[in-house]
């Protein structure tokens, strides 16, 4: 990974920033919440405590039969369709066993209407006024007022209009007789019939008896009637906080009273948008509830906090508006008198505030962090980027020293290393190499002169030694002497030959760079090379392979040559007797390739690198008789390569049978000639 990049990851860690700041927003946003939700829990209490001491009027039993309020008028007739909206809300015959049938009770200004289903499939059949009618399948209904109680039995051997027939004496209020209707299909039977609000009625009890089951026929559950009181949301308005709906509840949910109204209409703030709310809910108030249990037209509300409420523990709530982008409070606390739990009583209180608020807090800060955040990843990002090129500088000016055999001179501007003068860590590292360099150009300086002088160092002691050989050739010798003067000579003409050798490499350098290029024909140049080569090669094959169009290059042809002669004169030695050397020359791009292959052991992996660099062989130690090898053959091939603008290389062939030296050549400038 690469420095910019990992500056960059280290920018990333400013995101801390703004989820820091989410999660303080988030926080506060809580602490807001809790804040208002124990404000409207201390109202609650507060109204509470204020109906029971104005002596609202609440049921001496909340184990009642509840009375819905019907929007339009229901025809008596047997069938449930009149019942449709009010069907959510029915209520079980029996709690136990709700399999029993389910009971709807409704009232509008005039009538209080019953419908009872019950499941049954097998029937035992009997009209009210049969003497056997109580074994039959049958409804008791018991109705009771101020004066009394008085019980109804409701049975009918065929669907259609029935009259119930009463079990008890009169009572002052109550009808002698009582008209419905009776359904059935094979699923089981309806019933259905209206009583006069005149009758003032308190309670009311329904009983099931089924024939097949058995069971006591004359029982009915027997509750008070509960219903929407006037009175009570009358009181509960006069006690209600303002812009707070309130809502009185029966222990099991039923609704008993209610004032005002939640506010949905948008206010001085504004209004949250869907983008804004749906950020609201996911990011910041993510406890929130779902607001169908809370409907507000609902006659009964059965969710967690109204049940914690009915066993006389407060509890409050954030739900989600009816209106986009609102959320509601909801607190709900019981109604206690005399150490009984009488009902509930609910507040709601809607509020755009709080998202507005929270929105508002989280846009201001993430726009603040992402800011910063820019800033900060463009100022790293531009230090990065300046640091990159600082190293980017001092790692070319190693390279092009390292291509540059190790010398200096002429390689940095005014002969400095870059950014030697920075006062940072860079400047000491770029100093660092500097002084490297320095020391390492110097000593190669020295390696590249030892051949020369060396050369002329030792060219006066062997002179001395060559007329003392001589002068002894002269004098009276014994026979035993004479090889050992002999090998003495030898090692003289060997020495001597290595002399010259280092003077030649000296003399090479200076004589390829004096070298004067002219137009020629490489096919002929190479072509000349092979011939002369063959007659050398003994057993071996040496093929050569050029191209069919001229190839013309601007170059120095004896220089070409030389370095030809230097690779065949290496490829020689490592190949077999008989093996083979391919001589090759192709077109390149803007220049000229020509390749020397021979069949022989491949390089070292080691090596590939340093093959030539001057003083480097890897040819074995000479025995007696052969000529000295110091490394200079290939030293010269790139010379000669790098003075025709090009390359020289060496790999193993891909077959793995030898290897292949290649002289990449683009030619040589032309001078211009002054006027």
């Amino acid at each position: 990974m690469t420095l910019r990049r990992k500056l960059l990851l280290v920018a990333l860690c400013t995101l801390a920033l703004p989820i820091a700041g989410w999660l303080y927003v988030r926080q506060m946003e809580t602490l807001l919440r809790e804040g208002q939700a124990q404000a409207l829990l201390a109202s609650a209490r507060a109204v509470a405590r204020s109906l029971v001491v104005t002596g609202a009027v609440l049921p001496a039993d909340a184990q009642g039969w509840y009375v819905q309020q019907t929007p339009s008028p229901i025809t008596v007739d047997g069938y449930g369709d009149d019942w449709a909206p009010l069907t959510p809300w029915s209520q079980p015959l029996d709690p136990a066993q709700k399999q029993r049938g389910k009971l709807l009770l409704a009232e509008d200004s005039d009538w209080l209407y019953l419908y009872a289903e019950v499941p049954d499939t097998q029937r035992a059949r009997a009209d009210a006024n049969d003497a056997n009618a109580l074994a039959a399948d049958h409804l008791i209904l018991t109705l009771g007022n101020a004066a009394g109680q008085r019980r109804y039995l409701l049975a009918s051997a065929a669907p259609g209009s029935l009259t119930a027939r009463p079990l008890d004496p009169a009572v002052a209020g109550l009808p002698d007789l009582l008209t419905a209707q009776w359904q059935e299909d094979g699923s089981g039977y309806r019933v259905e019939l209206q009583l006069s609000r005149r009758l003032q009625l308190r309670t009311l009890g329904v009983g099931v008896y089924d024939a097949a089951a058995g069971g006591d026929p004359m029982a009915a559950d027997t509750r008070p009637l509960l219903d929407f009181s006037a009175a009570l949301s009358s009181e509960l308005a006069k006690l209600a906080p303002d812009q707070v709906q309130a809502r009185v509840l029966a222990p099991q949910g039923w609704l008993l009273a209610r004032s005002g109204r939640l506010i949905t209409t948008p206010g001085a703030d504004g209004q949250p948008g869907w983008f804004a709310s749906l950020i609201y809910r996911s990011l910041l108030a993510t406890r929130m509830e779902e607001a169908n249990p809370w409907a507000q037209d609902v006659p009964r509300l059965d969710t967690r906090e109204v049940s914690q409420a009915s066993a006389g523990k407060s509890a409050s709530v954030w739900r989600s508006g009816e209106e986009r982008g609102s959320v509601v409070l909801a607190a709900a606390v019981p109604i206690e008198s005399a150490g009984k739990i009488d009902g509930v009583l609910l507040l709601e209180q809607s509020s755009r505030i709080v998202p507005l608020l929270a929105n508002r807090a989280l846009l201001g800060l993430l726009l603040t962090s992402f800011g910063v955040l820019l800033v900060a990843g463009g100022i790293l990002l531009a230090f990065a980027t300046r640091l990159s090129l600082r190293l980017g500088r001092l790692r070319n000016a190693a390279e092009r020293a390292q291509l540059n055999d190790g010398r200096l001179d002429g390689l940095f501007e005014k002969g400095r290393f870059p950014m030697t003068d920075a006062p940072d860590e860079i400047g000491d590292l770029a100093r660092s190499f500097e002084r490297l360099f320095e020391v390492v150009g110097g000593y190669t300086d020295y390696l590249r002169t030892l051949a020369s002088k060396l050369s002329h160092e030792l060219n006066t002691p062997l002179a001395i030694v060559q007329s003392s050989l001589d002068n002894l050739e002269h004098a009276a010798l014994p026979a035993e002497a004479k090889p050992y003067l002999a090998r003495a000579r030898d090692g003289v003409a060997r020495l001597s030959a290595l002399v010259r050798a280092m003077s030649e490499a000296s003399r090479m350098e200076r004589s390829i760079a004096a070298a004067e290029p002219e137009d020629v024909d490489l096919r002929d140049v190479v072509r000349g090379c092979a011939d002369a080569y063959r007659l050398l090669i003994g057993t071996r094959r040496l093929d050569c392979v050029l191209p069919d169009a001229p190839l013309h290059m601007h170059c120095a042809p004896e220089l070409i040559a030389q370095a030809l002669d230097k690779l065949f004169d290496n490829a020689l030695s490592f190949t077999p007797e008989h093996g083979w050397l391919r001589l090759s020359l192709h077109a390149c791009d803007d220049g000229a390739e020509i390749e020397l292959a021979n069949q022989g052991p491949p390089l070292p992996e080691a090596m590939q690198g340093r093959l030539f660099d001057s003083l480097v062989s890897l040819r074995d130690k000479a025995t007696p008789g052969d000529a000295p090898h110091l490394g200079l053959g290939l030293y010269v091939v790139r010379l000669v390569a790098e003075r025709h603008g090009g390359v020289a290389l060496a790999r193993n062939l891909d077959d793995g049978s030898g290897v292949a030296f290649c002289l990449q050549l683009h030619g040589m400038p032309r001078q211009r000639l002054g006027g």
